[in-house]
């Protein structure tokens, strides 16, 4: 019967004594021994009476032994459910408690206050540092280097990933085997990934980015990675000419074009850099094409789906779109209200089907029914359009429009604009309360470093090439733009702070 997550991304690595992993010390960790550090956590983990579809809620830093607590999941059929380390104790009680999670692994430093709210929900705790250590490692160490793998099927569940949350309650998105299994191969395919290829690793791993897509990639490819526990830049720079590829969020290539010794000559050995997560500014395509001969791919995924377009690998790479549908993937642009296919160009609410695509939200059948149609189509709850060519183009998230006067106002056309104004590094776009028009347009501007835009300036130019609904009714200087864990910038966090701006109290 066999174990399709397991089988195909783990098991086929059985015995191998190539390297995995590449730890900045300069350790390195095979195949093998990765599966039988796996292995003995498996054993770990069903000694505490864990049975398959049982979750395994886990808050811990990034490190190989997490790693391998992933791949042990998989192998025992548990439901692997990995969590942001910012997270404090009021939101991690309601993901323990909403996932109904058997066992819960954290850093010791949080042992205490964790324990308290596990027990409450009949789970057990273990713990796992970032060195390494901790109760788990303790009883895995004591325990076999072989396990019989669990038998599971393509539609039996891998992970849980909750969404941020940012409008209600957070959601835990149900991924299948079948989900993570088929986009894993089809982007080791589509980017050109094989056992030659060595990842510059520095994402988290709590997140389908660093998880679902980078590790899943290595893993099917059957190549190796140079395994950081973060981003640092001195250590992207040292270890850099010792990869092939990169995967990234938009701050990593800003961080490093910022650092003088960043230069054309490390990037010589590599085949391909990657970014997602957020978007990527088109000055920093060109500063780092420029720099290094090196055209960055971008792509768009989410939570739900993880992969669902990319630019190509051969042909062009265009800044500010995220290429075409995956070749297993269907998208469509559609009408927010009717769900009617639009003409292609218009802007409208992104759609997708496939095999990646998860199976719905834990225990929220009503929010599962109203973005995941019976025909297996998800609404994405983001707003684009495709192009006379076929790229696709992310123009915002379905919450972001602004409706001002009844016009509706997609706050990326204004952004470009903006972006390319003189002392202008980036902006954000949103809508805040007005009491003549429902809504408003607010312009926020990051400068330059050094550099004070001239907003009248700016403002001028934005009045002459835009229609006059869409124009803002102030522009806002500030240092940074808040951003996730992931790099996204957190407009419900700009409106909250300016919501009363243009309101009377």
């Amino acid at each position: 019967m066999g174990n399709p997550l397991y089988d195909r991304l783990f098991g086929i690595h059985a015995g191998k004594e190539t390297p995995f992993l590449y730890l900045p010390d300069g350790h390195t960790i095979t195949h093998a021994a990765f599966l039988n550090m796996a292995a003995q956590i498996a054993n770990a983990l069903t000694a505490l009476g864990l049975n398959p579809g049982d979750r395994v809620a886990v808050q811990v830093e990034k490190s190989p032994q997490m790693l391998a607590l992933y791949a042990a999941c998989a192998q025992a059929g548990l439901i692997f459910l990995p969590l942001n380390t910012a997270y404090k104790t009021a939101e991690l009680t309601y993901f323990i408690e909403n996932s109904g999670a058997s066992l819960v692994i954290c850093d010791t430093a949080n042992e205490t206050e964790l324990t308290l709210v596990a027990h409450a929900q009949n789970a057990k705790v273990e713990t796992l540092n970032g060195d390494g250590s901790g109760s788990l490692m303790r009883n895995a160490q004591t325990m076999p280097t072989h396990f019989e793998t669990v038998n599971r099927v393509d539609d039996d569940l891998a992970a849980f990933l909750y969404t941020s949350g940012t409008t209600g309650r957070s959601k835990g998105a149900m991924l299948t085997q079948a989900n993570l299994l088929s986009n894993a191969e089809t982007l080791v395919r589509e980017w050109r990934f094989t056992r030659q290829d060595v990842l510059l690793h520095a994402l988290p791993i709590f997140h389908t980015h660093g998880l679902f897509v980078a590790t899943n990639v290595i893993l099917a490819s059957g190549g190796s990675m140079i395994f950081l526990p973060n981003f640092d830049l001195d250590d992207m720079l040292r270890l850099m000419p010792q990869a092939t590829s990169m995967m990234g969020v938009p701050t990593f290539y800003t961080r490093l074009l910022g650092d003088a010794h960043f230069i054309g000559d490390l990037t010589r050995h590599m085949r391909l850099f990657i970014s997602g997560s957020a978007p990527l500014l088109a000055e920093t395509h060109e500063q780092f094409e420029a720099l290094t001969g090196h055209r960055i791919l971008e792509r768009y995924g989410m939570t739900e789906t993880n992969m669902n377009t990319s630019n190509p690998y051969d042909g062009e790479r265009r800044a500010g779109t995220v290429g075409f549908p995956l070749p297993d993937v269907e998208l469509k642009v559609t009408d927010q209200d009717s769900g009617e296919t639009l003409p292609q160009g218009e802007i409208g609410m992104i759609e997708v089907r496939g095999p990646n695509v998860f199976s719905g939200y834990w225990q929220m059948p009503e929010k599962t029914a109203a973005e995941l149609r019976e025909d297996g189509f998800f609404i994405t709850g983001d707003l684009g359009r495709v192009d006379k060519d076929g790229y696709v183009h992310i123009v915002g998230r379905g919450k972001d429009l602004i409706i001002s006067g009844g016009f509706n106002i997609y706050p990326k056309e204004i952004e470009l604009l903006l972006d390319d104004q003189p002392g202008v590094l980036e902006s954000a776009v949103i809508g805040v309360p007005h009491p003549d028009f429902g809504e408003t347009v607010l312009g926020i501007i990051v400068p330059l470093p050094g550099q004070t835009p001239d907003l009248d300036t700016i403002m001028a130019s934005v009045q002459n090439d835009l229609a006059r609904f869409k124009h803002p009714r102030e522009l806002i200087l500030m240092d940074a733009l808040p951003r996730n864990t992931m790099g996204k910038v957190q407009k419900n966090a700009l409106r909250e702070q300016f919501r009363d701006r243009f309101v009377k109290g």
